[in-house]
């Protein structure tokens, strides 16, 4: 009997060396401008072409402006980034959805959004947060620039098999919670190395009763507890999402393909080298007060002090703490923030920018924030045009911006200054990771809208 995981990754194993490391084939190879140019240049010096051209994805999505993209890249290095991705889709023959195609996005929104990511694939990219495909029922993971390399030259990589995990979340979660409180939630119980060497599924009532999107949120942040992927295995929720997207099966060959994928569940003797339960009941409405992403509680609750921390943590718990400027045993409700960025491949997506504008309809930006909202691809901000959602954003004060990974990280124009407070609907809230100086609250959509309307630290169930 075998655990989802396990069904996909045997279903894919070329052949198994003597040490135990698998020879895995790759069915998507999704690649964008920072971690692929060295890639792309190796396989120019061993002569080497694409090895499955119609495999490979490229999209650029972290160096790109969200104002003004059909103008020329302004910073020199960025530019050049772009401009190396283009070239390299180019020479090698590769599918691009460069800036000012409808198609362009966030390479871990579009994968989904246009059906090149399916139940039961491998999928693999240079980039952590790969594992958000994982919510579609496949086995996605981050690799490494030379991994990409030998993913362009062979369509296979080396991987020792993870470990595997099962997290339960039992009952219905409670109004004003959304997947990303799960998410920060469960991140918070089980640390940022909770989960290292183990690929997580995710089960129970809790998980069952989300949306596609919702998953995807989910599954993009198993990466945070040292998790290799995270994924949730298909079903009638899945099947709806993916059907009719262009690049899905269709007529005989999606009858074909939905009879395999209603196979692609956990056996119910399946063994799981780990098994981990929450009750949904528990969780609230989650922000974070440290500088990783475990440093998570409820948005009514207040900071651990120093004498609930392990001895061994003591010295980095209240470094985070002197980072953000925090005290411990303090309460964050109230405390006046600077900036709200609502975006990312972890809450870039159209049922983000609903919640946050059906919360803000009838109210007024607060003066004091500044506010970038950032749909996750072209389709999402054409999305939102064509449900009027941004009639509703541009009453109550806010501007829509461009597609591209914006604020998430500090690698384009969308910087956070040293010392000033952003609530982020993005994955991490490392030093200096919206720009250098800057203090990351990590949230949900419900709670960045809150703030972006009060100017501070709000429980959004105040106003449901």
């Amino acid at each position: 009997m075998k655990t989802l995981f396990e069904k996909i990754w045997d279903k894919h194993v070329v052949t198994t060396l003597n040490d135990g490391t698998t020879q895995l084939y790759i069915d998507r190879h999704y690649c964008h401008e920072v971690t692929s140019p060295q890639a792309f240049e190796g396989l120019r010096k061993r002569g080497l072409k694409v090895f499955r051209p119609q495999q490979t994805v490229l999209s650029p999505d972290h160096n790109i402006p969200t104002l003004n993209q059909d103008k020329t890249i302004e910073d020199p290095v960025s530019r050049n980034q772009v401009d190396t991705l283009k070239k390299n889709a180019a020479d090698f023959g590769l599918t691009y959805y460069g800036m000012g195609d409808p198609r362009n996005g966030i390479i871990h929104v579009i994968g989904p959004e246009t059906g090149l990511t399916l139940p039961g694939m491998t999928i693999v990219c240079g980039d952590s947060h790969t594992s958000t495909h994982g919510a579609m029922g496949s086995i996605a993971f981050g690799i490494g620039t030379s991994e990409v390399e030998m993913t362009l030259a062979t369509q296979c990589i080396f991987q020792s098999k993870p470990k595997t995990m099962r997290i339960t979340v039992n009952g219905r979660r409670k109004p004003g919670v959304t997947a990303k409180d799960i998410a920060l939630y469960i991140i918070s119980k089980m640390t940022t190395g909770g989960a290292t060497g183990y690929f997580v599924e995710y089960a129970g009532e809790a998980i069952r009763n989300t949306t596609m999107e919702e998953r995807l949120t989910i599954c993009n942040l198993s990466i945070e507890m040292g998790a290799r992927g995270g994924m949730i295995a298909p079903d009638e929720v899945t099947f709806e999402y993916v059907k009719g997207k262009e690049n899905a099966p269709k007529g005989e060959h999606w009858d074909k393909a939905l009879a395999y994928w209603k196979t692609l569940k956990s056996d119910n003797d399946a063994v799981f080298d780990k098994e981990v339960v929450f009750d949904a009941a528990d969780i609230e409405p989650m922000v974070t007060y440290g500088t990783n992403p475990g440093m998570g509680m409820g948005v009514r609750d207040r900071i651990p002090t120093l004498d609930t921390i392990d001895e061994a943590g003591r010295i980095s718990f209240k470094k985070a703490l002197d980072y953000m400027g925090f005290e411990p045993g303090e309460s964050l409700l109230g405390k006046k923030i600077d900036y709200v960025f609502l975006g990312s491949c972890t809450n870039g997506r159209i049922e983000d920018f609903r919640a946050f504008s059906n919360f803000v309809k009838g109210k007024k930006k607060a003066d004091n924030v500044v506010v970038w909202l950032v749909p996750g691809s072209w389709r999402v901000e054409k999305q939102i045009k064509a449900e009027g959602l941004d009639k509703i954003l541009n009453e109550a004060g806010f501007e829509l911006r461009q597609p591209g990974c914006s604020a998430c990280l500090a690698m384009n124009d969308d910087k956070v200054p040293a010392g000033k407070y952003a609530v982020s609907t993005s994955n991490r809230n490392f030093e200096g990771r919206q720009g250098p100086g800057a203090r990351t609250i990590l949230a949900g959509p419900l709670v960045a809208a809150a703030a972006a309307v009060t100017g501070k630290i709000t429980d959004p169930r105040d106003f449901i």
